[in-house]
């Protein structure tokens, strides 16, 4: 399997997985890793490589068989693995064991047993930007800004928004105990909430039909680059067009990304051929992302709009619409994610989820931060800067004032530029 026919990811969120990794755990791994404390100093540093999988192959051997109780084989490996990730110091890298690889595949599909709430990763834990009607989470009482800070009675500070929602989701039918941050005024209270998991559909879609400047205007709202993405998104502009509408607001706010292919397919309904995106990694080389020939939108007037919460495969469309003159950026600055993370599964059914390099768009732009760009860093950076500035007032709750500017830069758009 050639590297580049792996899962890639553009997540706040997938690896260029170390081939020692794969050395230690296959089963046998173990065998004789005790021979080499008996052997000369020069020719056990030889054997064992400390730089390498024999220092780590031993450290494994040694506690297994010397700690004065038994640490679990499975545990002892699913921690030296996690160490190993925790050590590169990569707030996008992360690693799934076998439990959490299959709820992150059951989201990538979206389908899931949980909760039923879209969040973003906060720096205390998960930052709930939707609350879907009918789901556990609407039902046990939790809201939109609220920040998940534990589940489970684990503390979800410093994780990865894919390890912290795994913690979140479970199997249909158990509950879950949530502690949360909630803003009341210029407070903020503790509460917990207890909700029970059920079997969830992610409509990752939301499309409906507006009329400004007597032009009518459709909006359509992808919330996540999972499987399928862009062809539901196809499906929304066409069903607005026989609706009528001439136009059209892409809206990629709180969109924290996903699949690079699905970023690929979404900017080609637009794009007809030439560069969407350029992946560059220290192994893997450069790989360059194009449209194809043959693009279901190649003329609607089109306006994305984006904030603060769009990141990953969302900078990489909105860089390349705006790239190439197709589209009108509306909204505030995106997140700043420069980087790409690849999922590779692991023998022990896991898997590693790392930063495996940098993207660019079209013009050759990286939205990371200086130290991104450097290889020394994975901080969000400046992001992508909109064409229309709009944003929306937390005060007006029921106002959407970055969608009305959206609508009205829709209603003057005239088409590709």
């Amino acid at each position: 399997m050639s590297s580049l026919s792996r899962i890639v990811r553009g997540a706040l969120g997938a690896v260029v997985v170390l081939a020692v990794v794969g050395a230690i755990f296959t089963a046998g791994a173990w065998v004789g890793v005790r021979e080499p404390q008996s052997l000369p100093g020069v020719i056990r540093d030889r054997v064992v490589d400390r730089k390498g999988a024999g220092a780590v192959n031993e450290a494994l051997g040694i506690i297994r068989d010397d700690y004065y109780k038994d640490p679990g084989t499975t545990k002892l490996v699913d921690d030296a693995i996690a160490g190993m990730v925790d050590g590169l110091d990569d707030r996008f890298s992360a690693y799934f064991d076998p439990k959490e690889y299959r709820r992150f595949q059951e989201a990538q599909d979206n389908r899931l047993d949980g909760i039923g709430v879209v969040v973003s990763q906060d720096p205390r834990g998960l930052l709930i930007s939707k609350v879907y009607a009918g789901a556990p989470a609407k039902e046990a009482g939790l809201r939109p800004d609220d920040v998940i800070v534990r589940a489970g009675g684990k503390d979800l500070k410093g994780l990865s928004a894919d390890q912290a929602s795994s913690r979140v989701r479970g199997p249909a039918g158990t509950k879950v105990e949530l502690v949360v941050l909630r803003k009341e005024g210029k407070k903020e209270r503790r509460l917990t909430i207890t909700a029970e998991r059920r079997p969830v559909e992610i409509p990752i879609v939301e499309s409906t039909l507006r009329t400004e400047d007597g032009k009518k205007v459709g909006v359509v709202r992808l919330a996540q680059f999972t499987n399928g993405a862009a062809g539901q998104v196809k499906g929304a502009f066409q069903k607005l067009q026989r609706r009528g509408a001439e136009r059209f607001v892409l809206d990629l706010r709180s969109n924290p990304g996903g699949l690079v292919n699905e970023a690929q397919d979404l900017a080609g309904l637009f794009l007809k051929g030439g560069t969407v995106v350029m992946l560059k990694g220290r192994t893997i080389g450069t790989s360059v992302y194009r449209a194809g020939d043959d693009p279901a939108f190649p003329r609607v007037p089109l306006v994305v709009l984006v904030d603060r919460g769009s990141a990953s495969a969302s900078e990489i469309v909105s860089g390349a619409l705006q790239d190439r003159g197709r589209a009108t950026v509306v909204g505030t600055r995106t997140y700043g994610k420069g980087v790409f993370q690849r999922v590779e599964p692991l023998a022990s059914g896991g898997a590693l989820d790392i930063t495996a390099g940098q993207f660019f768009t079209p013009k050759g732009r990286n939205l990371g931060d200086k130290k991104t760009q450097s290889g020394d860093g994975t901080a969000p950076g400046k992001g992508l800067a909109p064409d229309v500035r709009a944003q929306d007032d937390p005060k007006t709750p029921r106002t959407d004032e970055a969608l009305q500017g959206a609508l009205r830069q829709a209603a003057k758009e005239r088409g590709p530029r």
